[in-house]
């Protein structure tokens, strides 16, 4: 099975202290189809580190490109690394990103080409890679070489997109393979490719040799009196253009059936968020969790019942207050554990639900705040829990990083009866609201006083302090 680890990322100054903290980098301007961040962004992928290049500098917009750390005499396999790593990238996201040139310096300097270009743009923290997939296969790798070639070209020269797609499927078999696989093939196609090869088969054409010698062989190769496709004849273009789908859709399906490479989306439908703390579980209490099966006893989670984790918005390090809380697991239901996580001064606490039948995790917002049961709440305490609450109301992602294990990513939360607001907008006024009680509390007469064990939660309702354990 494709490996697909996690992928650290930094923004921001963080990613901006990476191209500062080394000298030697080599940076490849890119064309891409993709989103791409608008301020630099530092990812590590297969324990290379790369930086994407935002396309926003200051009031200023400038070239997408990637840059790595390069000794000056490894120019050529930084190269190469950065072609896989922008072959595996536009693939996951669904598009393309093809390198068009490179750049050596001591410092990460940037490639300015009219050539670099990108079609969209994204906000900083929305860029994530995360979960890409390692290529280790040499023949997969290929493949997706020729994908990104034929996917770059495709709007461009559409007989030479046609070559490329077919390459990705040419390069992995015999002559006769080939042929037997595309024959088995063409039946699994949808959508527009689908009913192209349907009218192909209406018109009398076997498709498989229609494709080869009218596309891949007509582009390829113009000898005297052989089938070509002319650049100056019109229905010579239609038809490779009608063509491409056809063949664009099976190097695809190559890619993602055959190799095994999922993007984005499909990896979204079937990882396992759960995974990382299945190494936490006795086997067999993990065996039971995953068959849907209640733990009733809470002592049976091995190192899952008693440990540190720290919670923290994707993109952002834990605050303080967040960092290394005690979780405690505290109740249970049909493959489904739920935890208790609660700050080191015993002031803010954070509720989850694992379930680890379905692989997923999710946050229980409304079971979670701050409480001064036990210690003084702090400004920082406010503002914090404030900021996680409606971040994550705003479609922002929650990760649980449990030293020694990847972090497991929360499901993002769509809020029902609540509309978004600004999770800044609301930070402030939850500031503002708490200096304004502390104030009165600290000039009140004692019959006047307010409630110390009163609790604050974003929302500005009491909330259920967690039990005393």
């Amino acid at each position: 099975m494709m490996k697909t680890p996690y992928v650290p990322h930094l923004y921001g100054e963080a990613a901006q202290a990476k191209l500062t903290s080394r000298q030697g980098w080599l940076t490849v301007g890119v064309a891409s189809s993709i989103p791409w961040p608008q301020e630099d962004v530092w990812v590590l992928y297969d324990d290379n580190e790369y930086v994407l290049r935002g396309k926003k500098a200051g009031e200023e917009r400038q070239a997408p490109c990637i840059s790595t750390p390069c000794p000056r005499g490894d120019i050529d396999a930084a190269q190469t690394r950065c072609y896989l790593f922008a072959s595996v990238l536009g693939w996951f996201k669904g598009g393309y990103v093809d390198v068009i040139g490179a750049v050596w310096g001591s410092g990460p300097v940037l490639y300015g080409s009219r050539d670099a270009f990108t079609t969209t743009f994204d906000g900083t923290k929305f860029f994530n890679c995360n979960y890409m997939p390692v290529i280790v296969d040499e023949q997969t790798r290929k493949a997706l070489a020729f994908m990104r070639e034929g996917k770059r070209l495709r709007h461009v020269h559409e007989p030479y997109s046609f070559l490329s797609f077919f390459k990705v499927v040419e390069s992995q078999f015999t002559s006769k393979d080939r042929v037997a696989w595309i024959g088995t093939n063409l039946d699994l196609l949808d959508g527009d490719p689908a009913k192209r090869v349907a009218e192909l088969k209406k018109q009398g054409f076997d498709v498989g040799k229609h494709l080869f010698e009218s596309g891949r062989c007509a582009v390829a190769h113009a000898s005297l009196g052989g089938a070509i496709v002319d650049p100056d004849i019109p229905a010579d273009r239609r038809r490779i253009a009608e063509d491409l789908g056809v063949i664009a859709g099976l190097a695809a399906r190559y890619i993602k059936v055959e190799a095994g490479v999922p993007d984005d989306s499909e990896l979204y439908e079937s990882r396992d968020r759960t995974a990382p703390w299945h190494g936490l579980l006795p086997a067999e209490t993990l065996l039971k969790l995953q068959a849907g099966e209640e733990i009733k006893d809470l002592s049976t989670l091995g190192q899952l019942r008693d440990n540190k984790v720290s919670v923290r918005l994707w993109g952002r390090e834990a605050p303080e207050c967040m960092y290394d809380m005690q979780l405690a697991a505290e109740g249970y239901g049909p493959g489904v554990v739920s935890f208790l996580a609660v700050s080191r001064r015993t002031t803010v606490f954070l509720r989850f639900a694992v379930d680890f039948a379905n692989g997923r995790i999710h946050t229980l917002l409304e079971e979670g705040g701050v409480t001064d049961q036990f210690s003084e709440v702090t400004e920082a305490e406010v503002e914090h829990s404030t900021r996680y609450f409606h971040s994550v109301v705003a479609n922002s992602q929650v990760e649980l990083c449990i030293k020694g294990v990847d972090p497991v990513p929360c499901e993002i939360v769509i809020p029902v009866n609540i509309i978004p607001q600004v999770p800044e907008k609301m930070v402030a006024a939850a500031l503002e609201q708490f200096r304004r009680r502390k104030a009165q509390a600290a000039s009140a007469t004692a019959g006047t006083t307010m409630d110390t064990h009163a609790q604050v939660s974003p929302l500005g309702q009491s909330l259920k302090a967690p039990k005393s354990r």
